[in-house]
Order: C-alpha cells, then sequence, then structure tokens
C-alpha cells in the first residue's frame, strides 16, 4: 500500500525541514503515490494523480486569483498534496489566499520551515513505495500459491471461507443470488448481529462491477462464477476501504469458488451442504448459543425461533442403492448410495416449497459412509397442523421416489434446544424402519410397534443378555460351522410357523426344512412346537437384528 501523508511527515529527511500542515490537516491519510518536484506554476497537466508535489514556491504567481487557480489546478488532477519550502519565495508564513483555496478544495499543504534537500525526501518517499509494492507483490504470490493449492485439494465452500477471513482477520459471508447465506466465518463477530435481516442489508449492496468495495456498508464484495453462469456473491464485511491485497484476496477466493464447483458436478448443492452443516452443528452440540444457530439458518430463509420444529430423517432401505441404479428416469436412478440421498435432498427440498413450508435440508453423515442420510429440520408455524404438513410431504417426496426408502419423523418441539431430541427419534425409528418389510414410506415411532421398542432398547445390556440366552448356542454353532440355521430360524418364524411358506422362502425343499428344523430344536433344546418358546425366539431374533445393525 502507497504511504500516505502522514507517513510521509514521518521521515527524518522530511522531519529535518521541520514541516507544518496549514491546509488539509484532515486529509493526511491520503495515499501518495510519487513525489514530484516542479518549479513552474502551470503543473497540473502533467500530473497524473497521487503526486505530492515539491516545490520553493519561487515561480509562483503574486496575484491571489492566480494562487487560487494553481491551488484549484493541482486538486482537479488529483494530486496527494503541496509541499513548499519557505525561506526563498516566502519567507516565515504561505499567502493566505493559497491556504484558504487550499481549503477550500481539500489538497494538503505543508511548509517546510528550513531548508530542506528535496531530493532526500524523494528518495526516502520512493523507497517507502518501492517497498510497499514489493510487499503486495509478495503477498499476491503467497495467495496465489494458497488458492491454488486450495483448487487443487478440491476444499469445500467452508474451506475457502475459512481461508479468507484468516487472511482478511474480518467475517466473511458467501451467498446464494437469492441472497441467502451459504457459508460464514465470523471471524470472532457476534453472528447474531452479522446475519440479522442480512437479505435486506445485502438487498442494498449493488455495485457496478465484478469486485467491488461499498462505501456505506463497508463492504468489499466479489461475484462468483463464469461470466454467463454467476451463482453467488463473496462478501468480506467491514474493514473500512479495502487495500490492494484484499482485493487481490477476495478475487482470488471467488475464482477458486467457482473453480471447485466446476470440478466437483456430483456434490449436492452449496444449498443443501450448509443446510446440512447448521443441522449437525445443532445435533452435535457446536452452537454454544442457540441464537447463532437460529441466526444462521435465518440467513438461509428458514426462521427457527418462535417456530414449532420437526426432525425428519429420510435414508434409502437395506440394499436399495444398488437396485436404484437400475432406474432408468426415477428420482432414485443413479450409481451407489450418495446420489440416492442427493436425490432424496433435492425431492425433499421440492416436497418443502411445495407445501410452502421453510425447511432446512441437508445430508448427514457424522456416522461415516454407511450411516449417510438426509435430515430435514421442518418450521412449522403456530396454526399448521403439523400432521397433515407432514403428510402431505411425505406423499410429495414418495412421488418423486417411489420405492426404496423410508421417512421416518421425531416429535414436534418447541425450541432448537430440544431439535436434537426430535432428531435421535427421527433417527432411531429411520433405522428400524429401513428394515421393514412393509411398503410403508412414512414412519413414527409407534409404527414400529415391537420392532421400534427393541430398537430403542438395543443397548441395553439386559436385552443383548436376552439375546444371547435364547440364541446363544444357535449363534455359536453358526459361527463355528458355518451353517445358516439363524437365519432359517427367523424365515420360519417370520412365516408364521407355516413349513410350507418357509421353505419356499428360504429356497429349500420341505425335508431339507424340516431336518434343519429338527436341528436348530436340539441345539436350543426348545420345541419349535410351543407358541410360547416361538414368541420368544422371534422378539430374540428381532432385538438380534436390532443389536446387529446399530451404528459403530
Amino acid at each position: 500500500m502507497h504511504p500516505s501523508l502522514a507517513d510521509v511527515l514521518e521521515l527524518e529527511a522530511v522531519r529535518r525541514g521541520q514541516p507544518r500542515v496549514v491546509a488539509g490537516a484532515d486529509r493526511l491519510d491520503t495515499r501518495v503515490r510519487w513525489v514530484h518536484v516542479a518549479e513552474i506554476a502551470d503543473i497540473g497537466h502533467l500530473l497524473h494523480g497521487g503526486e505530492l508535489v515539491l516545490t520553493t514556491g519561487i515561480a509562483l504567481p503574486d496575484e491571489p486569483d492566480r494562487l487560487r487557480g494553481y491551488v484549484a489546478e493541482l486538486a482537479e488532477a488529483g494530486a496527494s498534496g503541496l509541499m513548499i519550502e519557505l525561506g526563498r519565495r516566502y519567507v516565515e508564513e504561505l499567502p493566505a489566499a493559497l491556504r484558504d483555496a487550499a481549503e477550500e478544495h481539500g489538497l494538503p499543504v505543508i511548509a517546510l520551515a528550513r531548508e530542506t534537500v528535496f531530493i532526500d525526501i524523494t528518495e526516502a518517499v520512493h523507497a517507502r513505495i518501492l517497498d510497499a509494492q514489493l510487499d503486495e507483490l509478495r503477498a499476491s504470490e503467497q495467495l496465489h500459491e494458497i488458492f491454488t493449492r486450495l483448487s487443487v485439494e478440491g476444499a469445500s465452500p467452508a474451506e475457502v471461507i475459512r481461508q479468507v477471513a484468516a487472511l482478511a482477520r474480518r467475517p466473511v459471508v458467501l451467498e446464494n443470488l437469492a441472497h441467502q447465506v451459504l457459508a460464514v466465518e465470523t471471524a470472532g463477530a457476534d453472528p447474531a448481529e452479522l446475519l440479522a435481516v442480512w437479505e435486506t442489508r445485502s438487498r442494498a449492496v449493488r455495485p457496478d462491477r465484478r469486485t467491488a468495495y461499498d462505501p456505506a456498508s463497508g463492504w468489499l464484495v466479489a461475484t462468483v462464477g463464469a461470466r454467463d453462469e454467476d451463482w453467488g456473491r463473496l462478501i468480506i464485511v467491514g474493514g473500512g476501504p479495502p487495500t490492494p491485497r484484499d482485493v487481490v484476496l477476495i478475487e482470488r477466493a471467488a475464482t477458486t469458488l467457482a473453480l471447485v464447483r466446476l470440478l466437483d458436478r456430483q456434490a449436492e448443492s452449496l444449498e443443501r451442504q450448509a443446510h446440512g452443516t447448521i443441522i449437525s452443528g445443532i445435533l452435535a452440540r457446536a452452537y454454544a448459543d442457540p441464537a447463532e444457530a437460529a441466526a444462521r439458518a435465518r440467513a438461509l430463509g428458514v426462521p427457527l425461533v418462535g417456530r414449532r420444529l420437526l426432525g425428519v430423517v429420510l435414508r434409502p432401505r437395506d440394499g436399495s442403492a444398488e437396485t436404484a441404479s437400475g432406474a432408468a428416469d426415477g428420482a432414485l436412478g443413479g450409481a451407489g448410495e450418495h446420489q440416492t440421498l442427493a436425490a432424496l435432498a433435492e425431492a425433499a427440498t421440492a416436497a418443502c416449497r411445495d407445501a410452502r413450508l421453510p425447511a432446512l435440508v441437508g445430508l448427514l453423515d457424522e456416522a461415516g459412509p454407511q450411516e449417510a442420510r438426509v435430515g430435514v429440520l421442518i418450521s412449522l408455524p403456530a396454526r399448521v397442523d403439523a400432521e397433515r404438513a407432514l403428510r402431505r410431504i411425505a406423499d410429495r417426496i414418495r412421488a418423486s421416489c417411489p420405492s426404496g426408502a423410508v421417512m421416518a419423523a421425531g416429535s414436534v418441539v418447541e425450541s432448537i434446544r430440544d431439535v436434537r431430541r426430535s432428531f435421535l427419534e427421527a433417527d432411531q425409528v429411520a433405522d428400524a424402519a429401513r428394515r421393514d418389510s412393509d411398503d410403508r414410506f412414512l414412519y413414527r415411532l409407534p409404527d414400529l410397534r415391537l420392532r421400534g421398542l427393541l430398537h430403542l432398547l438395543r443397548d441395553d445390556a439386559r436385552l443383548q443378555t436376552f439375546v444371547e440366552r435364547e440364541l446363544g448356542p444357535l449363534l455359536d454353532h453358526d459361527a463355528r460351522r458355518g451353517t445358516d440355521l439363524t437365519r432359517i430360524l427367523s424365515v420360519y418364524l417370520a412365516a408364521g410357523r407355516n413349513k410350507a411358506l418357509a421353505a419356499q422362502r428360504a429356497h429349500l425343499s420341505r425335508p431339507a426344512l424340516y431336518e434343519r428344523l429338527r436341528r436348530i430344536s436340539r441345539i436350543l433344546d426348545v420345541d419349535l412346537d410351543d407358541v410360547d418358546s416361538c414368541v420368544s425366539l422371534h422378539v430374540a431374533l428381532m432385538a438380534l437384528d436390532s443389536i446387529r445393525q446399530r451404528p459403530s
């Protein structure tokens, strides 16, 4: 950054001349681009702007009008200031006409009381200018290396924003074209205050260039995206007029964000990432103050305060990700579980939008790839019937995703602090429901009946002890001999002890099934014709299924 007039006055070469500011004392923050020594009056047309003009004043006119014209010409040319050495043309003070004109035009004027070697001043100032330019080049090279690395590594928008905030030491916001916050790094600022009425404030900032500073808001704004495919804005909040380094920083960051998006076409949308981050933060208790989560959600257009909140989880049924890859044009079409979840997320977003209910919708995968699912936090107005709204959303999602998924809803809660409870309930229901053979799509905890109860109790040591007592010998037999008698027992009991149906489902002949059932009866020392024994075994098998499927 170029030195200011205040910086110039601190240089030893200038201080030797005993400088005194006689006009424009409030403009000493003006930057000096160069120093020009001129002993002629008609100098204005030779200047490019930003010059500090040095003179002894020997060629300046006597007439007050011409002095005022001289000052006006310098101001019009954009000179940063005028420095006049006393002793040759003016002995003790400068003419009043010159001082008054300088105040009128906002041109700083400095008088040097002692004779000064001008070349010492020019060398000192130019050295500062060149040092500043070299620092800017070094900073630009550093920024280039940082954001090139982020581009190559495919950094997420949140990582890019975090880096910008660390370098700028100010809050940074990434928003979409609808002025909804996609990512934010507060840099220590109060999130609620930073994001308050964000959309309204952001819409008032309309820069006329792709990168521009808005003095009214104090925002440095850069458009993100290709020329014909802009999709957002990157904003450095506050801090006063930007330095050249700030401009390079925000432009490099905007380019990186655009490049990452182009390279990562298979990833979920930035909106889904932003929504998922907030939901995950609430579930992990990452926000010390619920007001921060509310402010972030509000900036995305989803109010959470003064609303009833409902946690919903969507996840594929067991094995559905593989079968979904064969679908022709369905919303669940695509290769693998990630595409299935992304399609579910987009379907849920569209369903909530059609129902005119604000909601956060994002992928939740903190438990690992095998536990990935879609989380939906629905914000319900006071007068909306929660059950009716939920079923309307479920019908719309199922119409887009005709098979292979389940939707589980928790309880309606009244505050952000209770959202985690609603999601935990929904998560448990979804985990149990995805193995249900029924073709039901929407599940609540009462819909799971005994299976739901066992799923909730799956970590209870007493239930685990019951399973071992009922099935332990059979499980040990299968483990030692590589048999599948536990599965045969499960098929038999699920068929209602109908041996013909069980043989068909197990792909066995009836004699082969009978022989296996006799072996199971002998290993467990139970009568498989006894109703109570079969009920107990069936409950143990259902509990075993829940225990084996719990998250790692």
